[in-house]
C-alpha cells in the first residue's frame, strides 16, 4: 500500500549503550525515480550514493550548473530524480523534506501539514510525512498505486536503496549460532552482515588499551596584551603519553545489518496522468432481471438506475460532497467538487439518476454509488422525467432549500422586534442547517435523528428569557422555551391558532425523546403533531417533517412580524 520515499526512523531504542538491557533497531532508506533506460546503470548504486547521506542541493561543476533535483554519478550523465529532496539550514534548525513538485502537480495534490491529498479523489491521503514529537523528519511515503501512475507516465521506475540495523548489549551471546564472526550473507540485491564483539561495560572493546598523547606550548605569556605564536619548534613544546587499559565486566555487542536495494516497477496504466482507459471493475444492476453492466455500456442510450436513499448520505457528507435542492423531488448530489450528478426521488423513496451520469463517473466515485445499488422498483421519479425527457421541470420546491431563509427570517423578524434574535448562537448552527435533509430518515433511527438535530436548532437554542420579557409566566408557573414563544403568540392570535402554530416544533421536540425508549403512543402522537403520515415511506417522512418545520417557521416569523412591541421587551 505504500512505498517508502526516504526514511531515518530509529524505531526503537532502549537503554543506555554499553550497558546490558541496551537495543536499538534503525531503519533508514533513499530513493530516486530512474528512466527505465537508465535502470543498467543505477544498479551500480547502492546506500551510500542513493541513502539518507546524500544531501540535496545544487552545485556548479567546470561553469555547468547541477539542479538541486537531478542526481548525476561520476560520469556527469543524470541517473535519476529524487522524489524527496531534504534541505539543511543549519545545525540548529530541523532539516526539511520537500516532495518533488511535479509529482505533487502532476497527481494534483494538495498539501496539508504533513500530508498530500487529492482532491479529486475523495481527498484520499495520498503521500504522508511523519516526525518525531521534536518535529524532525523520519518518514516520507506515498500511496504505491499513484507512485506507480507517476512512474508509468514518466516511464521510470524507482529505484530503493534501505538499510536497517537492529544492536543489544548482552551478557551471554552464546545463543548466537554465526559461524563466523563477521557473519556475511550477500544476494543479487541484498547484503546481511552479523557480528558479535565482546566489550568492556561502558563499551569500549574487551582488553583494549587507549594510547593518550599531551601536547602543548611551553612559551604562552598570559601577561601579553596582544600574543602571537610562530610556528612551534622542539624548546616550545612539551609532551607526554600514557596508555589506558579498560575495566569493566565482560559483555557481548550484538549487531546485525542488512542492506537492501529494490526497484519499485511502474504500473501498466496510467490513468489519472495519462488518462490512459482501464477496463471497468464496477457494475450496476440495469434491469428486473438482475443484469449487471459497466460503464461501457451505460453511457448507451436513455435508462436510469435505482439506487438506495441512503447513498445520497454517503455521497454528500464526504469532505468535497454537497446536496442541491431543484424540485421537490429532485436535485443534485456530488461526493467531489467538479462532478454533480442529477437524480430524483420515486414513490417508494428510491433514488433515481440518468445511467449514463453514473456511466461518466470516475471509477471511484461509480464504487460507492454500486454500493446503493438495486433492482428497479417502483418507476422512474416522476419529477426526474419531466425535467429529463419533457423538458418541463416540476414549479414545486423542496423544504430543506428553505429551512436555513426561514431560520434566518424569524430571526430578523424578532431581532426586528426585541433587538436581540429569537435563537442564541449554536457552534454547530451551520453543520446542523447544512445536514437537515431527508435523506438522514433512511430508517425510523434516522428519522428520529433528524428530529433531534432540528429540536437543537430551534427548542433548544430559543432565547427563553427574551419571550417572558414580554409575556413573563404567573409566580406559580414555569414555563419552557415553547410554552413561552405560545404566550407571545397568543398576543396576536388565539391561544388554540397559537398552540397550532407551534405543533411541529412541540413534535419535534417530543421525538427527541423517542430514542429514550417512550412508548409508541407517545410517538404516534409526536408523529401526528408534526404532521407525518405514519404509513409514508421513512423518506417521505423526512420530507413531511421538514416541510411542517419550515411552514411553521414562516408562520410565527408572520405573527411575530404583527406585534406591536418596543426595543426595550415592553408592549
Amino acid at each position: 500500500m505504500w512505498i517508502p520515499l526516504r526514511a531515518v526512523n530509529t524505531i526503537e531504542e532502549v537503554g543506555n549503550y554499553g550497558k546490558v538491557g541496551y537495543k536499538r533497531e534503525f531503519y533508514g532508506a533513499g530513493s530516486l525515480a530512474v528512466p527505465i533506460e537508465n535502470k543498467g546503470k543505477a544498479k551500480e548504486l547502492g546506500w551510500m550514493h542513493v541513502g539518507i547521506g546524500n544531501e540535496h542541493r545544487p552545485y556548479v561543476e567546470s561553469g555547468r550548473y547541477v539542479p538541486s533535483d537531478v542526481y548525476e554519478h561520476h560520469s556527469g550523465e543524470m541517473i535519476g530524480i529524487p522524489l524527496v529532496l531534504q534541505q539543511r539550514t543549519n545545525c540548529e534548525e530541523v532539516r526539511v523534506w520537500h516532495l518533488h513538485q511535479d509529482f505533487v502537480i502532476a497527481l494534483r495534490l494538495l498539501g496539508e501539514n504533513d500530508t498530500w491529498v487529492c482532491p479529486d479523489e475523495g481527498y484520499i491521503e495520498v503521500a504522508r510525512l511523519l516526525r518525531y514529537p521534536d518535529g524532525r523528519p523520519y518518514l516520507l511515503e506515498v500511496r504505491a498505486e499513484h507512485l506507480r501512475d507517476y512512474l508509468c507516465a514518466r516511464n521510470m521506475s524507482l529505484y530503493v536503496t534501505s538499510y536497517r540495523s537492529r544492536e543489544a548489549v548482552v551478557e551471554d551471546a552464546s545463543h548466537i549460532s554465526w559461524q563466523d564472526n563477521p557473519a556475511t550473507e550477500i544476494s543479487d540485491m541484498d547484503r546481511w552482515e552479523g557480528r558479535v564483539v565482546a566489550i568492556h561495560e561502558g563499551g569500549r572493546g574487551y582488553g583494549a588499551e587507549t594510547a593518550v598523547f599531551h601536547v602543548a606550548r611551553t612559551d604562552v605569556d598570559p601577561g601579553e596584551d596582544v600574543p602571537t605564536f610562530d610556528f612551534p619548534s622542539d624548546d616550545s613544546v612539551s609532551s607526554k603519553s600514557w596508555v589506558v587499559k579498560d575495566k569493566g565486566r565482560k559483555l557481548f555487542y550484538v549487531q546485525g545489518e542488512l542492506w537492501r536495494n529494490e526497484w519499485i516497477d511502474p504500473g501498466e496504466l496510467s490513468p489519472r496522468i495519462r488518462e490512459d482507459e482501464i477496463p471497468s471493475t464496477v457494475f450496476f444492476i440495469t434491469d428486473a432481471a438482475g443484469k449487471r453492466e459497466s460503464k461501457h455500456t451505460l453511457v448507451r442510450g436513455s435508462r436510469w438506475l435505482w439506487f438506495r436513499p441512503a447513498a445520497i448520505m454517503a455521497l454528500s457528507h464526504r469532505r468535497g460532497g454537497s446536496l442541491r435542492w431543484y424540485t421537490k423531488d429532485t436535485g443534485s448530489v456530488k461526493c467531489s467538487p467538479d462532478y454533480r450528478v442529477h437524480f430524483g426521488i420515486n414513490k417508494l423513496g428510491l433514488v433515481n439518476v440518468y445511467a449514463k451520469d453514473i456511466g461518466l463517473l470516475p471509477e471511484w466515485q461509480q464504487r460507492i454509488w454500486a454500493g446503493f445499488n438495486i433492482s428497479p422498483e417502483g418507476g422512474v421519479s416522476e419529477e426526474l422525467l419531466a425535467s429529463q425527457m419533457r423538458a418541463m421541470p416540476a414549479r414545486t420546491q423542496a423544504p430543506e432549500g428553505f429551512l436555513s431563509d426561514a431560520y434566518s427570517t424569524l430571526n430578523k423578524v424578532v431581532t426586528e422586534k426585541t433587538g436581540k434574535p429569537l435563537f442564541r448562537e449554536h457552534a454547530q448552527r451551520a453543520d446542523l442547517l447544512r445536514l437537515a435533509h431527508r435523506f438522514r430518515a433512511a430508517d425510523q433511527a434516522g428519522l428520529l435523528s433528524l428530529a433531534k438535530d432540528l429540536a437543537r436548532l430551534t427548542a433548544d437554542s430559543i432565547d427563553t428569557k427574551l419571550l417572558q420579557n414580554i409575556v413573563s409566566p404567573p409566580k406559580d408557573e414555569k414555563w419552557g422555551s415553547l410554552k413561552s414563544l405560545e404566550k407571545v403568540l397568543a398576543l396576536v392570535i388565539s391561544p388554540e391558532q397559537a398552540r397550532k402554530t407551534l405543533s411541529p416544533l412541540v413534535g419535534i421536540y417530543e421525538l427527541r425523546h423517542a430514542d429514550a425508549h417512550l412508548p409508541s403512543s407517545d410517538v404516534s402522537v409526536a408523529l401526528a403533531l408534526v404532521g407525518i403520515r405514519s404509513e409514508s415511506s421513512t423518506i417521505e417522512q423526512g420530507y413531511q417533517l421538514l416541510y411542517s418545520l419550515v411552514s411553521a417557521l414562516y408562520r410565527i416569523a408572520e405573527v411575530i412580524g404583527k406585534l406591536n412591541l418596543v426595543k426595550d421587551g415592553g408592549r
